[in-house]
C-alpha cells in the first residue's frame, strides 16, 4: 500500500506572528484557505524548492480563539529542516528575536521554538561545521 506525505498541522494562536516566524526559517506561503462557515484559516508553508505541495507545514488558526491548546505543546514532537550553514541561520534568527533553545554547539544541530511553542530542529546539511564560538559555549535555554 503506497503512502505519500502531505503535511504537518500545528494550531496557532497568532497567525501573523507564526507566519513571520516560519518565513524567518525560509518557508514561503504556498496556499491559504479562509473557511468562513468553520471560522478558521489554513496556511500552507513550505521550502521554496518544494512548492509542488510536499513537506508543508499547515498552520491552523481558529478565528474565535483556541483556549484548549496545551500551554507547552509537548504533545507534538518537532519539525525538522536542514540548513546550509547552521551558525549563520542561528545568528539570523537571534538577530530577529528568536531564542536559540538548544545551540549548535557541535556545528550540527539546533532547536528553536515557534510563537506557539512548536519545537523546530535545524540540522546542518552534510557534515557538521567546525566548532566555533559563541555556539560551543552557549547553554540551553528553556525546553527544546
Amino acid at each position: 500500500m503506497p503512502i505519500k506525505y502531505l503535511h504537518t498541522m500545528v494550531r496557532v494562536k497568532d497567525l501573523d506572528a507564526s507566519i513571520a516566524f516560519y518565513k524567518l526559517l525560509g518557508l514561503i506561503e504556498r496556499r491559504r484557505i479562509d473557511h468562513e462557515a468553520g471560522r478558521f484559516t489554513l496556511v500552507f508553508l513550505c521550502p521554496p524548492e518544494m512548492a509542488d505541495g510536499h513537506a508543508d507545514v499547515e498552520l491552523t488558526y481558529n478565528w474565535d480563539g483556541d483556549d484548549g491548546l496545551p500551554s507547552d505543546s509537548r504533545h507534538f514532537g518537532h519539525l525538522a529542516y536542514t540548513v546550509e550553514n547552521i551558525y549563520e541561520t542561528c545568528q539570523f534568527l537571534m538577530d530577529n528575536g528568536v531564542t536559540i533553545n538548544r545551540p549548535p554547539r557541535e556545528g550540527r544541530m539546533a532547536f528553536v521554538r515557534s510563537p506557539d511553542n512548536i519545537s523546530v530542529e535545524l540540522l546542518q546539511e552534510g557534515e557538521p561545521l567546525p566548532l566555533a564560538e559563541p555556539w560551543q559555549s552557549m547553554e540551553n535555554i528553556g525546553h527544546w
